[in-house]
């Protein structure tokens, strides 16, 4: 028992390591001994739990993912309004995407020409914020000549720019700065139904607690 909690230990400090330094430097010009020593453990240590720079890379892309579905699962119990799910998941993956080193170098590697084939984390958030908006499509919560496939591919591309911002500036990523962004798109994409679910649009400096509704 011992072993293996020390055996999870080592794993999850290369995974966070990893992350570390291909945000940092790149996912081809990272090397494992750099991880390693990041890490704080020996370069035997480093292969005992992954064969390749390539496995790290799959070990962080697939803790990403899992950081996602999370987020995407919680807005879906917090709200049952579909707009208001994306509104939610929007603001804690942006959070996240500031204070977590890993999620951010999952979207990062993702990016990568070499890796679209082998990461699904950017399609895995499109397909999720597309079936949001196909449910609130049959919902009528969407305006009247908005369809669900434009008001997904306004968010998707939106939430790609944040990020890809973000990572040279943080503020890109703060919560003003998706607030505004809903602010001045939701009145576009919902309908009546769509905005009766949203009970207030707080301030764009807002940083106090959410209540239930809030964008």
């Amino acid at each position: 028992m011992v072993k293996q909690e020390r055996a999870a230990r080592t794993r999850h400090a290369l995974i966070q390591a990893a992350a570390a330094v291909f945000a940092e430097d790149g996912f081809t010009p990272a090397s494992l001994s750099t991880i390693s020593r990041r890490a704080g453990v020996s370069n035997g240590a480093l292969h005992f739990h992954f064969a390749s720079k390539h496995a790290l890379a799959e070990a962080v892309t697939a803790e990403a993912a899992r950081t996602v579905r999370g987020i995407t699962d919680r807005a879906q119990q917090d709200q049952a309004h579909s707009l208001q799910c994306v509104v939610d998941a929007t603001h804690e993956l942006m959070s996240r995407l500031a204070d977590d080193i890993v999620l951010r170098a999952g979207f990062e590697l993702a990016a990568l020409p070499a890796r679209r084939r082998e990461s699904s984390l950017r399609t895995q958030w499109q397909h999720w914020v597309e079936d949001s908006f196909r449910r609130a499509e049959h919902s009528g919560s969407l305006a009247h000549g908005v369809s669900w496939a434009d008001g997904a591919r306004v968010v998707v591309a939106a939430t790609a720019g944040f990020e890809a911002l973000g990572g040279a500036d943080v503020s890109w990523l703060s919560r003003p700065s998706v607030t505004r962004f809903w602010e001045v798109l939701l009145p576009r994409l919902a309908g009546r139904a769509g905005l009766a679910g949203q009970q207030h649009l707080p301030e764009a400096g807002d940083a106090g607690p959410r209540e239930p509704g809030d964008v």
